[in-house]
């Protein structure tokens, strides 16, 4: 929970920080839906979902985020960059609006 709420780190290094610690426990080795799902519980203001329709999603929007390990870390740097290039349309949103949005444009 430290690592994802720290606010000194960016998003990205704060997300990789805790998949790393969370991996560690039975479950999270690999895949980061369930672990992006507990982060983003532990920071709601600062982390983001990350499933197979945000995958989709990334993809009809032509942007890339491989499946090599930092996954996660890359997907939130990915939507910190979205926030910081989003002008004033994006003013007041969050990672997890974001991924909300996302989810719907992955959804089959």
């Amino acid at each position: 929970m430290e690592a994802v709420r720290d606010t000194s780190r960016s998003r990205g290094e704060a997300a990789q920080a805790g998949r790393a610690h969370i991996s560690e426990l039975p479950g999270f080795v690999t895949g980061d839906a369930l672990a992006s799902a507990v982060l983003t519980a532990a920071a709601p203001h600062r982390m983001a979902v990350y499933d197979q329709r945000v995958q989709r999603a990334l993809e009809t929007l032509g942007l890339t985020l491989t499946k090599a390990s930092g996954r996660y870390g890359r997907y939130m740097h990915l939507l910190d960059q979205l926030l910081t290039h989003s002008g004033p349309l994006g003013n007041g949103w969050t990672a997890r609006d974001i991924d909300t949005a996302l989810f719907w444009i992955g959804r089959k």
